[in-house]
């Protein structure tokens, strides 16, 4: 097999990750397998938010049936917006929140806030709902908010960590839409982004009970040594806060997931049998560096007819850099200068489902054993590009973006390392 059959072949197997994890599919299953809630005289309260918002929508809005009273307010990013019919849809900014996105969490509180007992809430959530349904307590400027989620990302917190901060800083997350929802019926239909699939964490568990206190969050940012760079209305608020205690569950929901990291993993070992595939682990999370040494240790350690090995995940980068990048580049290029000693033909991709990794137009990159040379060739130095945090511009240098668009749904990453045992480059 050439080195260009391997990539289109990787390549094709990402494509196979976020099929399986198509959210209008995902709602189809779950409406078909368990209809929606009868209701007894009101109405259905349809609430979706994340990058998924809109394909889920017009899914759900499908399986109510006719002359059924129903009203619908879909929130997501600006790249997977569309016009869905009998919705009221907003575009917002993400990974970080803006006005937009506070203006739409006001307008679906005044939509939970008019719910009664007799109607039903079905909320529909994705990937990128923190950062879409932003509504701080009135203490805390929408600013000061966004300074905090900044500094979130760019600090190395993991998804569980920066989720039950930003729980403790919003009127929505953390069950705080169940809560304002009371006494309506809430069911929520879960594209999960989150390893694990913990619904308190993802998109910070607005129907779920939280991951912790305000007491929890500050004890973080303290052991982490940010108390101090965090804008003071939000230390005020936390410390005002802090002998609260979370509440034990939220009010009349119920979470299902409905499409997650694992089975998109599980729908890439199908397709490709051939390769003798094996799910190495659906939890490759923490530093990209770290990351970066289990998968090489992983490879080394299976025989070369295991053809493919398949992780998913999410890890996280440390900033201190000023380049550009995202924590798939970031782990590609880290992958493909430690495997520079392995003689057979092999590729490695990293992706984030949702086709957009950190601030970029790249979804990840997609690196062989020439991706360091075809660096160097344009003058450039990987290992200071990676120390400057650039993993952007070594892998556009070296043409091995990975480039998807939007995507529409969002479970998190995939990476896949694939080899040719009879090819030596």
């Amino acid at each position: 097999m050439t080195k260009r059959n391997l990539r289109a072949l990787a390549r094709s197997l990402f494509d196979v990750a976020v099929e399986a994890a198509d959210p209008a599919l995902a709602v189809r299953r779950e409406l078909t397998a368990n209809s929606l809630c009868e209701l007894t005289g009101g109405r259905y309260l349809i609430l979706a938010f994340g990058k998924a918002a809109c394909a889920m929508t017009t899914e759900a809005i499908s399986h109510i049936p006719a002359s059924t009273p129903f009203e619908a307010f879909a929130v997501t990013n600006t790249e997977n917006v569309r016009e869905v019919p009998h919705c009221e849809t907003v575009a917002a900014r993400h990974p970080v929140p803006d006005e937009r996105g506070r203006q739409a969490s006001l307008e679906v509180r005044r939509r939970l806030q008019a719910a009664g007992g007799s109607d039903v809430v079905l909320c529909l959530i994705s990937g990128g709902g923190s950062a879409l349904l932003v509504l701080p307590p009135p203490e805390i400027p929408l600013a000061d908010k966004i300074a905090v989620n900044e500094i979130l990302l760019n600090r190395g917190f993991d998804i569980y960590q920066t989720n039950l901060v930003r729980q403790q800083l919003s009127q929505l997350k953390g069950g705080g839409l169940a809560q304002l929802a009371f006494p309506a019926r809430v069911r929520s239909l879960i594209v999960s982004d989150v390893i694990g699939d913990d619904p308190r964490c993802i998109a910070s568990g607005p129907t779920s009970a939280p991951l912790g206190s305000p007491a929890d969050a500050m004890q973080l940012l303290k052991h982490r040594g940010l108390w101090e760079e965090i804008p003071a209305s939000v230390r005020n608020y936390l410390d005002r806060t802090a002998s609260l205690a979370p509440p034990t569950s939220s009010k009349s929901a119920e979470n299902s997931i409905v499409a997650s990291n694992w089975r998109s993993l599980e729908a890439i070992a199908a397709a490709a049998p051939h390769l003798s595939p094996m799910i190495v682990s659906g939890r490759l999370n923490g530093d990209v560096g770290n990351a970066a040494h289990e998968i090489m240790n992983q490879v080394k350690a299976r025989p070369p007819e295991c053809r493919l090995l398949i992780w998913g995940g999410e890890t996280t980068v440390r900033v201190n850099g000023d380049g550009t990048g995202g924590r798939n580049q970031e782990l590609a290029l880290r992958v493909s200068m430690a495997a520079q000693g392995i003689k057979d033909r092999w590729v490695f991709l990293s992706g984030g489902t949702d086709g957009r990794d950190g601030p970029t137009d790249a979804a990840g990159g997609l690196v062989d054993s020439g991706t360091i040379r075809r660096i160097e060739e344009t003058g450039a130095d990987a290992s200071a590009l990676i120390s400057n945090n650039d993993s952007y511009s070594a892998l556009s240098a070296s043409g091995d973006l990975l480039m998807t668009g939007a995507t529409g749904t969002n479970v998190a990453d995939i990476q896949l390392f694939l080899r040719d045992p009879e090819r030596r480059d």
